[in-house]
C-alpha cells in the first residue's frame, strides 16, 4: 500500500507500539502502511506509527470496504467455533500485516453454554509479540468487541497471558513465509 496522502481533518489516532491517544492535525502528511481489520496504520515524516480507526478513513481518503474489517460476520457459515476463528482472523497486528491467529497470538478459545438462553460466553486466551507492548488493551478490545458482535455470543472474556513467551515459530507456515522468516 505505502500511499502518501494528506489529512483531511483533526482526527483520534493511536500511537504504535505505545498505545497513547493522539490527535492527528489536518494538513498532515501521512503514509499509509496497512488498512487491515478495519483500522489504518500510517506513519508520518517525523518516523511516527499510528493506528486509526476506519470511522476516520474519509479523513485519509480511504474508501468505505478499503479496510478489510472483516466484520460482517452474517456471511460467515458454520459452527459458533468455525465462526469465532474467522472472525479472529480478521484482526490485525497494527505493525505487521498479519491476522492474530496467524501470527499465533491466540492460546486458547474456548465456549460455555448457558442455562438462561442459547448464547454462549466465549473466552480467549492471548498473547501480544512483546509483554510491554502498549497496543495490548487495543487488540484485546477489538477481539472482545469483535467477538460481542456476534449474534449468538453473550459475553467474551479475553485473559492477555505471557506464558509461554511469543516467538516467531509460533506464526503459522503462511505467515512466516509472507514475512520472509522461511
Amino acid at each position: 500500500m505505502h500511499e502518501q496522502v494528506v489529512v483531511k481533518r483533526d482526527i483520534e489516532a493511536i500511537q504504535i507500539p505505545d498505545g497513547i491517544p493522539v490527535l492527528l492535525n489536518e494538513g498532515t502528511p501521512v503514509r499509509i502502511t496497512q488498512a487491515l481489520g478495519g483500522s489504518i496504520t500510517v506513519t508520518t515524516d517525523f518516523g511516527q506509527m499510528l493506528r486509526i480507526s476506519s470511522s476516520h478513513a474519509d479523513a485519509l481518503g480511504v474508501a468505505d470496504g478499503e479496510t478489510a474489517s472483516g466484520s460482517d460476520t452474517a456471511k460467515v457459515e458454520g459452527t459458533l467455533e468455525e465462526r469465532t476463528w474467522a472472525l479472529l482472523r480478521t484482526i490485525y497486528d497494527p505493525e505487521i500485516p498479519v491476522n492474530v491467529v496467524d501470527l499465533g497470538l491466540i492460546y486458547d478459545c474456548s465456549f460455555s453454554d448457558s442455562e438462561e438462553d442459547d448464547k454462549q460466553d466465549v473466552s480467549v486466551q492471548m498473547t501480544l509479540t512483546a509483554p510491554g507492548c502498549g497496543m495490548g488493551p487495543v487488540l484485546v478490545d477489538d477481539v472482545k468487541g469483535k467477538l460481542e458482535a456476534l449474534p449468538d455470543v453473550r459475553s467474551a472474556k479475553i485473559d492477555l497471558v505471557f506464558d509461554p513467551p511469543w516467538n516467531p515459530n509460533m506464526m503459522s507456515e503462511a505467515a512466516r513465509l509472507d514475512l520472509g522468516f522461511l
